[in-house]
């Protein structure tokens, strides 16, 4: 039987609107239509603009070497440019190798005004302001200035370092060598940007030593303000026609109003998103509030290194943070040894965890009241101390909310800092209430509690932030529906899902690649299955030469995995080296897969996504499950009853469309350029076997499908020969794929 067209079932592509508008017969009679006459003229301009930049002799081809025109690219940049004339909004999904990244940035550039684009990841950040942005810019030849902004951490800090070199306490000489070539970075860097000094780490804790937190700020009262890089990136980006942010800051804003983008947000006239399938994970993070037992024994330990620095006469300072320390300790010794994440319901239904779990919180929260009522007398004895005091009434404030959901809680004012105007301002404290849909949870890890308070919904709560001042709203990702249908990516932000278009990528996915489910199989959940994974795995792992990745849904398949193909290749005498994740930073572990070039590289979620491997040194790209959620998460458990209680399928509404959405993302490893060739391997036999299966490889690119192991060996040897072919082999049946 042919193979059925995985595109057929996809809705159809927005028409273009201009492309049969009539002529006017008469002149409009009022206002409004004189205002919707103009409008329409100047989208139609814009069209033609755009098509004149996009065309195969045109503004960007001439100017970029290599450039080439797409279809999709062009339609594309249309739907931003209209988006950006009629302050709307517009959800993109563009396959890969669309070039989405020139699309955006063209209209952007042209017709956008004040420019705010947030991205997924600090290095697509590094990537935009550096490659993608400048050459854009010199091809249409505009005097658009850029800024980059990142959060306080990422830059460098004159007085914390300072006082690092003066404290001398160092945990190893590697730290007391990277605290040298940090302090020769200082007399030469421009921006304090750290991803600028290669020599050191981006993990390396000596960072956190060198670099200040809204907590430990000095703002203007510091000595050395006047070079601070951090008030120096957020003046060049109040300056700034375009400012690349990342998602993690922009919703910092929202609650901390330390960030900088308080200031920027209400200037911009456009906000692109990119990589937006991330935004309802990273929204979710910020509009709801986690309290740590970390983070109270660093407010007592540096409440006691402060009091003795400066008040060392006042108080017997170590009395004073002993029994906060030793109530946030007893808190993690209310749970077991192992990590777990336990709704608060759980532990109430559980009299085993329930009494101890009060008894310690309930003495935690004397412990903490005791500590901000005894540090209150002492704040005003140093600038540190009040920092101190502000920090243990907000978490107070946190506790309290989280032991009863009708508390909202007021952030601290931030420290005062300089305006663009050159005045002081400080953030005004704006009660922050999560809407009365909340889950409370614990998350217990070896030796830190975390008290979760989350909603189960962020699209109230975003969509007043984006309520108010007129501007244009662009949310773009390869992977935001399933099956060309944006209803679930959609209702997460509040956004109007029908405000959408979906674009095909340009590779030939049918002869580029095959999408592989072995048969025989056990069930995801059998112990057996990891092994199976990896025996059904290896001789296409062989055949590949290595130039794999082995995407798991869970770090302890990672382990199982990585441990079983140590102990395989050297029984079978495959020279083949093996990367796992873990074992360096993700940076430092691509950088070796793609320099090495016949490498295996075992990985989980962080490895799904944002990955960009070209060429020969990927060739088998390995998912072993489908990503579906685990069901004990709080979150996703309270979301579900909610729905069930609407007479909603959590399974259909929820479940199905995220891990959708997530398999995409990983299934994205494999091709990347029109001349990459490869084999996607699920796993998951329930991809054929169960009837959501279908919806699900409809979703994915339109590989040729396969369940005979020995077409895609003889797919992949023909690869490792160097020899470029299609895909070939027998096309699968329906009832196979």
């Amino acid at each position: 039987m042919p193979q059925p067209d995985l595109l057929s079932d996809a809705a159809d592509l927005p028409g273009d609107p201009a492309a049969d508008t009539p002529e006017p017969a008469e002149p409009p009679e009022s206002i409004g239509e004189a205002v919707a006459v103009a409008s329409a003229s100047q989208v139609a301009l814009q069209k033609s603009q755009l098509s004149t930049m996009f065309a195969e002799t045109g503004t960007l081809a001439t100017a970029i070497p290599g450039y080439r025109p797409r279809a999709s690219q062009q339609k594309m940049a249309e739907a931003v440019a209209d988006a950006i004339s009629q302050n709307d909004t517009v959800i993109v999904e563009a396959g890969t190798g669309t070039g989405k990244t020139f699309a955006y940035l063209v209209p952007a550039m042209l017709w956008g005004g004040k420019v705010i684009l947030s991205t997924g990841t600090k290095n697509l950040q590094d990537q935009l302001y550096l490659r993608d942005i400048p050459t854009v810019r010199h091809a249409l030849n505009v005097p658009i200035s850029i800024a980059l902004l990142k959060g306080r951490a990422n830059y460098l800090c004159h007085y914390h370092l300072e006082r690092a070199q003066a404290n001398g306490r160092l945990a190893s000489k590697q730290d007391a060598a990277w605290l040298r070539d940090i302090a020769k970075f200082a007399k030469t860097t421009a921006t304090g940007d750290k991803a600028e000094l290669a020599a050191v780490p981006e993990n390396a804790p000596v960072w956190q030593m060198v670099t200040s937190t809204r907590d430990n700020c000095l703002g203007s009262e510091c000595p050395q303000y006047k070079e601070c890089f951090v008030m120096r990136a957020r003046k060049e980006a109040q300056q700034a026609d375009v400012v690349v942010v990342n998602h993690h800051l922009f919703f910092a804003d929202v609650v901390l109003r330390d960030t900088g983008m308080a200031e920027l947000l209400p200037a911009a006239n456009t906000v692109i998103f990119d990589e937006a399938h991330q935004l309802p994970e990273t929204a979710t993070l910020f509009f709801g509030e986690t309290l740590s037992t970390s983070q109270l024994l660093e407010l007592a330990r540096d409440t006691v290194a402060e009091g003795l620095s400066h008040a060392r006469d006042a108080v017997d300072w170590v009395a004073l943070g002993a029994p906060l320390e030793r109530a946030a300790r007893d808190l993690r010794l209310a749970f077991s040894k192992e990590n777990m994440r336990l709704a608060l319901g759980q532990i109430e239904a559980d009299p085993r965890m329930r009494e101890p779990f009060n008894e310690t919180l309930d003495a935690l929260d004397t412990a903490l009241s005791d500590f901000v009522e005894a540090l209150e007398s002492q704040a005003e004895r140093a600038e540190t101390l009040e920092q101190c005091h502000r920090r243990a009434v907000e978490l107070a404030q946190r506790l309290a909310a989280w032991r009863d959901d009708r508390v909202s809680v007021t952030p601290t004012p931030a420290v005062a800092e300089e305006g663009a105007d050159g005045a002081e301002t400080a953030a005004a404290p704006e009660p922050m209430s999560l809407g009365p849909e909340t889950v409370r949870w614990v998350e217990v890890f070896s030796h830190t509690v975390q008290l979760h308070r989350t909603p189960l919904s962020i699209a109230p709560i975003f969509s007043r932030q984006r309520a108010g001042h007129p501007r244009a709203w662009v949310f773009t990702s390869a992977t935001l529906s399933v099956k060309g249908n944006f209803t679930h990516y959609a209702a997460q932000l509040g956004l109007d899902k029908d405000r959408s278009l979906t674009l095909p990528s340009p590779f030939d996915y049918a002869k580029q690649g095959l999408l592989y489910v072995p048969r025989e199989m056990p069930a995801p959940n059998s112990p057996q299955f990891t092994e199976a994974v990896v025996e059904k795995a290896l001789p296409l792992i062989e055949a590949a030469g290595g130039r794999t990745f082995l995407l798991c849904t869970t770090l302890r398949a990672v382990q199982k995995a990585s441990d079983m193909l140590y102990d395989l290749f050297a029984e079978k005498g495959l020279n083949l080296p093996l990367l796992v994740q873990g074992q360096a930073s993700r940076t430092e572990l691509l950088d070796r897969f793609r320099q090495l070039g016949n490498a295996v590289l075992v990985g989980s979620q962080s490895f799904w996504e944002g990955v960009d491997v070209r060429g020969e040194a990927l060739s088998l790209v390995i998912i072993d499950k489908l990503p579906f959620a685990p069901p004990d998460d709080p979150v996703l458990a309270a979301r579900m009853e909610v729905l069930q209680k609407k007479g909603l399928s959590p399974f259909a509404v929820h479940q199905l469309p995220h891990a959708v959405i997530t398999l995409k993302q990983g299934a994205g490893r494999l091709i990347r350029s029109e001349s990459d060739r490869g084999v996607l391997m699920i796993c998951d036999t329930r991809l054929v076997e169960k009837p959501y299966g279908r919806q699900i490889w409809q979703s994915l690119p339109p590989f040729t499908r396969t369940r005979e192991a020995e077409t895609v060996i003889r797919f992949l040897e023909g690869l490792n020969g160097k020899t470029v072919e299609g895909a070939g082999g027998p096309e699968t049946s329906d009832a196979d794929a």
